[in-house]
């Protein structure tokens, strides 16, 4: 849809039928230290195919994933997905589907958040799933409030592992709470969690694979929290990490939150994500976000419903669970068909391909002088730390055409002791001459 600006003889009607005698008066409600006084610098209007071509070579000038070497990850990560889901999402049956309150119209999209719910509750080993919130990093908000209203405790302890943008999303919905406890980076896997819990503690916050790409010991967490009384709320930003390490709900997590982008949703220049969020049966009335469940129709027929939560119970203040409305409900679609093309077999070869060519990658990089690879245990991604400072490092290699990963100190600009250290992801879609082309740049550029 196209949206033209207004013809003087258009905005003076309206501007009568409001009764205002002109623009100024439209907004004379606006203090006047609101207002510009000063020239934005914008250039004059131009036609629309001026305007076209002037975005097209702006657009031009981006480098996408698919343009060569690519290693960025650090919380969205590039992998394959099958035309197919595409197609599916962009019928107009699912891509007008809005909240599903009346089922007796809303069937089909009932029927795949329930098919969606099965799915993330399968891969995280847990009883129940919701029907998706926005993203991981509100997901982790979200299951920390739900750990204080289940165990009315306060302390809430970050794993320096965590990922810095879902740790200051966290504290932003605490509104930096004294009883959040935020340790510091990990980046060699390092951390005292453990001595953390107390008889106030809440819950623990851990993510694995990390934010530095270590795999953290689950089983021994979730027993020390459950001792004090705890939960253990596991964050996996890698969903396909899933497909090979075993399911956190198997190790004792209480709450796993995940960021479903690896799975049918493409990078998309930074959105729209998807929230995974799954616990244990006995926390079902404390988990945010919609439910979809199974029943059966005044006939006996086989029927889906929105269960558990009413519209009304989201007005109740302090002792409701958030509303979340519009959920991510197309890429939420797009993550179940995708699962649904893969398979459990599909899944589990995908994930042992990504770390299959992760192996190599982490090869690779010990045979460049200079560079270390931090990482012991790792899935698809790794830290590696260079001579040189890394974030010009990896711009001189972008002039390149290799997208060689991300800064840590690009996420953690305050911190000194991460500016020689960067994060790489190798997936599916990571080909030998990627790693290869690599190799060979940073060997030069640190010669």
């Amino acid at each position: 849809m196209r949206y033209l600006p207004h013809s003087a003889h258009e905005r003076a009607d309206m501007l009568s039928v409001i009764g205002a005698a002109d623009i100024d008066a439209l907004f004379s409600a606006v203090p006047k230290s609101a207002l510009k006084s000063f020239d934005l610098g914008l250039p004059a209007h131009q036609p629309e195919f001026l305007v076209e071509a002037h975005m097209r070579a702006l657009a031009g000038k981006n480098h996408a994933a698919g343009d060569g070497p690519f290693f960025v990850g650090a919380g969205a990560y590039r992998h394959h997905v099958p035309a197919t889901v595409d197609h599916l999402i962009q019928r107009s049956e699912w891509l007008t589907a809005y909240t599903p309150y009346q089922p007796e119209i809303s069937q089909g999209t009932l029927q795949m958040l329930f098919e969606f719910q099965t799915q993330v509750a399968k891969i995280t080993g847990m009883d129940v799933a919701n029907a998706s919130l926005y993203d991981g990093s509100t997901g982790t908000a979200e299951a920390v409030l739900m750990a204080r209203r289940l165990t009315r405790k306060n302390k809430i302890v970050l794993s320096g592992g965590l990922h810095p943008h879902y740790r200051d999303v966290v504290k932003s919905y605490l509104k930096d709470d004294p009883d959040l406890v935020c340790l510091s980076p990990s980046p060699e896997g390092q951390g005292d969690i453990l001595q953390q819990i107390d008889g106030n503690t809440a819950a623990i916050v851990i993510q694995t694979p990390d934010f530095y790409g270590h795999l953290r010991d689950l089983k021994s967490a979730a027993e020390a929290a459950h001792a004090q009384g705890a939960l253990l709320i596991v964050v996996v930003t890698e969903v396909v990490s899933l497909g090979l390490l075993e399911a956190p709900g198997a190790l004792g997590a209480d709450i796993v939150v995940a960021e479903g982008q690896s799975i049918g949703n493409a990078l998309n220049f930074g959105g729209p994500y998807l929230g995974l969020m799954a616990t244990r049966k006995e926390f079902i009335r404390q988990m945010p976000g919609r439910l979809c469940g199974e029943t059966v129709d005044a006939d006996g027929n086989r029927g889906f419903v929105l269960t558990l939560s009413t519209r009304e119970q989201h007005i109740r203040r302090e002792k409701a669970t958030s509303n979340i409305c519009t959920n991510s409900g197309l890429c939420a679609l797009a993550f179940s068909i995708h699962m649904g093309l893969l398979g459990e077999a599909g899944f589990v070869r995908l994930a042992r391909l990504n770390h299959f060519n992760a192996i190599k990658l982490a090869d690779a990089l010990e045979g460049v002088p200079g560079v270390e690879v931090l990482n012991k245990t790792f899935f698809n991604e790794m830290t590696m730390r260079t001579p040189q400072p890394a974030a010009s490092l990896v711009e001189r290699l972008a002039r390149r055409g290799i997208l060689a990963g991300v800064p840590v100190s690009r996420l953690l600009p305050a911190d000194r002791s991460v500016d020689n250290l960067i994060i790489l992801a190798a997936t599916e879609l990571t080909t030998d001459a990627d790693i290869a082309a690599l190799a060979a740049a940073l060997t030069e550029e640190l010669a």
